[in-house]
């Protein structure tokens, strides 16, 4: 009855309407829109729909009348009409978008709220409270903002909350946590709220590294004096995030002082040590956890696991297998997956392969973890895999992708980029990268090239960098340059390959120019790129610019000057006349390998001191490093210049017998020219013959100089006679 009065009250207003002024009828109608009770019903609201268009939009409020009415008709069910409504507005207001969202939300549309939400914000307009019509409210609102990623909206929502309480604190700290934004939490932290053990929690989630560790120290203080101490959640936060601030001292310290310890403390605690890579500590927890009377859960038993994949930890991880099996976890998908990894990691794919059909619900990382394995024996079974999993209804990944396409031939590459293709994981970087690796491998490269050719949009940096390198194979430098002038975000990868590019070009003015553009770009040179650019100073020969690099690299990044680094360095020096320094050098270095004694030897050979060379070869050997092939060219080398024949034969001899490495024809080649130049002609001449392979021209050619010098000699004496 109550819904017919009010449609016959709206059903009167066209004929009361045209008795008045256009300012009459609009002030009428925003009278009927702001009386609650005249439309009670999905008929009324039609009607005042109708009459709205008819009259027209009032000049003076020309959102009301749409956004009332979008509002009627969802609180009546029927959205699509609202939406019909939103969509011929010509313009709108924040609260014609609220009005909308929230009718979405009560009618349980949420997908469509959140769609029209960040349309929203595409316009420009803020969202308030009311975005959501009180159905989710703010804190809902900044879970959203937080989910979406917009930390900057949710930051500016909840600076101009009206009033705040500790849900809305908790809720905003959480999601800075999240997302690591350590400063900014403690900024809204000081807030003047009380904090809770959520708080803390969320705070402490952010904290991820080295950096972080003062604040951290802060944080506990305030855990402390807010009397949270004894919270169990709290300490396993501050576990945590001792751990992943890497100082162990204070982890252990943390988790001994904690008076409560539940099986999350434990967990955290094997976790941590996991994470900072000492399985040692790990496993000890975990043997003190299962003897402290709680139940090692399923997090436990996928810990300790990531822990047992090491020589020396092989038989506690089949250990802990038996005690997954006693406790019946080994088909839960996530320990499955670890006693997977496990054994896959120890080189035991049959094993594996078992405990891949105990879990019940496999998931991707399962069928991932189980085709790597197979992957990096080289078995093209893992393709097989590839395609069961796809058969079983689990979507592949990109991870997925690139396993399977580093063991395909040219017609499965073919079939897995039309693949990737469909399933949109084309432009993604490691499926790119791994299909234009196969397509170089197979000698398809006219397929990898197509890459640059059919992206409309530029390449991922990975990709390109793969393109980049089969250009310089093929001499085509100009190409590698065009390609990285396209590419929006170069690493330091792509920086390498054009520096290489550059100097295999040619182009050495280029090369330091470029190094000056990466500084610029804040990209950091690694190992590699000092490694080329101090080889670039060696074709030069140029000594001043290699002393620069070495100072440019000592001022601003002393890090890398690793061993690898160092041994180019010597060798520069050496090469260019200063073998002062490539001795200064040497002997600063804390960690030598083969090849730094190897430069030493062949520097100070290139110098002509020949014994000194020839006691750093004694040093090498004293200190337990095995000489190779090419150190042993370097100390012959060293020999040849100065004629110290019967040293030289003697190492040579030594290398089959003692140093168990086989003379190669470089060697050879050094041993013929060091008897035949000062007169061993017989015994020269003897080595030949004697050789375990064909004798080449070269060798022959070595032997005769030594002849022609010999016979200048002798004829010089016969004269002088």
């Amino acid at each position: 009855m109550r819904n017919t009065t009010s449609l016959s009250r709206i059903s009167i207003f066209p004929k009361y309407f045209s008795n008045h002024g256009d300012n009459i009828k609009h002030q009428r109608v925003i009278q009927l829109l702001q009386e609650p009770n005249w439309i009670q019903s999905l008929d009324a609201t039609k009607a005042l729909h109708a009459l709205t268009i008819t009259m027209g939009p009032d000049p003076t409020k020309p959102f009301l009348a749409n956004n009332t009415i979008m509002f009627k008709y969802s609180v009546f069910s029927d959205i699509r009409i609202a939406r019909k409504v939103f969509d011929n507005m010509s313009k709108r207001n924040v609260a014609s978008y609220n009005t909308m969202i929230s009718g979405y939300s009560r009618n349980g549309s949420l997908l469509e709220a959140c769609k029209l939400f960040s349309e929203m914000r595409g316009c420009g307009y803020v969202p308030t409270q009311f975005s959501f019509g009180g159905v989710l409210g703010w804190t809902a609102l900044l879970g959203l903002l937080g989910r979406k990623g917009w930390l900057d909206e949710a930051m500016q929502v909840f600076d101009e909350m009206p009033k705040r309480n500790l849900v809305t604190l908790n809720c905003m700290i959480s999601l800075l946590g999240q997302y690591e934004c350590v400063e900014e939490s403690m900024m809204v932290l000081r807030s003047g709220m009380a904090p809770s053990e959520s708080t803390f929690v969320g705070i402490l989630v952010g904290f991820v590294g080295e950096l972080d560790f003062i604040l951290g120290e802060l944080v506990h203080g305030l855990v402390v004096k807010n009397g949270l101490d004894f919270s169990v959640s709290v300490n396993n936060s501050l576990i945590n995030m001792y751990a992943k601030c890497s100082d162990i001292h204070k982890t252990e310290k943390m988790f001994e002082d904690v008076p409560v310890k539940d099986v999350v403390s434990w967990n955290t605690m094997v976790g941590a040590m996991a994470k900072i890579e000492r399985a040692d500590r790990a496993l000890v927890v975990f043997r003190k956890m299962c003897v402290s009377g709680l139940l090692p859960n399923d997090t436990s038993y996928v810990s300790a696991l990531s822990c047992c994949t090491s020589q020396q930890f092989r038989l506690l991880g089949e250990s802990i297998h038996a005690k997954v099996i006693q406790k019946k976890f080994e088909s839960d998908v996530y320990v499955g997956s670890a006693l997977l990894d496990f054994y896959v990691k120890c080189d035991r794919l049959d094993d594996a392969h078992v405990c891949f059909d105990e879990i019940s619900e496999k998931n991707v990382v399962s069928w991932n973890t189980l085709m790597l394995g197979y992957s990096s024996k080289g078995s093209s079974y893992a393709i097989s895999l590839f395609q069961q999993m796809i058969h079983s209804g689990c979507l592949p990944t990109e991870f997925s992708f690139s396993i399977a396409v580093k063991l395909s031939g040219l017609l499965e590459v073919l079939q897995l980029h039309s693949l990737s293709i469909k399933m949109g994981y084309i432009d993604n970087d490691y499926v790119s990268s791994s299909l234009i690796s196969s397509y170089a491998k197979t000698s398809s490269v006219d397929y990898a090239l197509r890459f640059v050719t059919t992206n409309d949009m530029p390449l991922p940096v990975v990709a390109s960098n793969m393109i980049a390198n089969i250009y310089n194979r093929n001499g085509q430098f100009d190409k590698t340059q065009e390609l990285f002038s396209d590419l929006e975000n170069p690493d330091t990868i792509s920086w390498n390959i054009l520096i290489a590019a550059c100097s295999r070009n040619g182009d050495y003015e280029e090369i330091f120019e470029l190094l000056g553009h990466m500084r610029m770009a804040r990209v950091s040179p690694d190992r590699y790129t000092y490694v080329s650019l101090f080889s670039v100073c060696t074709k030069l020969c140029n000594l001043g610019l290699g002393s620069s690099l070495h100072g440019l690299i000592t001022k601003t990044d002393f890090k890398r000057c690793d061993t690898f680094v160092c041994n180019i360095m010597i060798d520069m020096y050496g090469k260019c006349g200063s073998l002062a320094s490539s001795i200064k050098i040497f002997n600063e270095m804390t960690t030598k390998n083969v090849i730094t004694w190897t430069t030493i030897v062949s520097a100070l050979g290139l110098h002509g001191y020949a014994h000194e060379a020839l006691k750093k070869f004694k040093e090498m050997d004293m200190n337990g490093i095995k000489p190779d092939k090419v150190v042993f060219v370097a100390v012959l080398s060293a020999c040849r210049h100065v004629g110290l024949v019967k040293e030289g034969m003697k190492l040579f001899g030594q290398m089959k017998g003692k140093y168990e490495v086989e003379p190669e024809m470089d060697h050879y080649l050094i041993a013929v020219d060091l008897l035949a130049r000062y007169g061993y002609l017989t015994e020269a001449e003897q080595l030949i013959t004697g050789m375990p392979f064909p004798p080449n021209a070269l060798i022959w050619r070595i032997f005769l100089e030594g002849c022609k010098k010999k016979r200048s000699i002798d004829d010089t004496l016969a004269l002088a006679s």
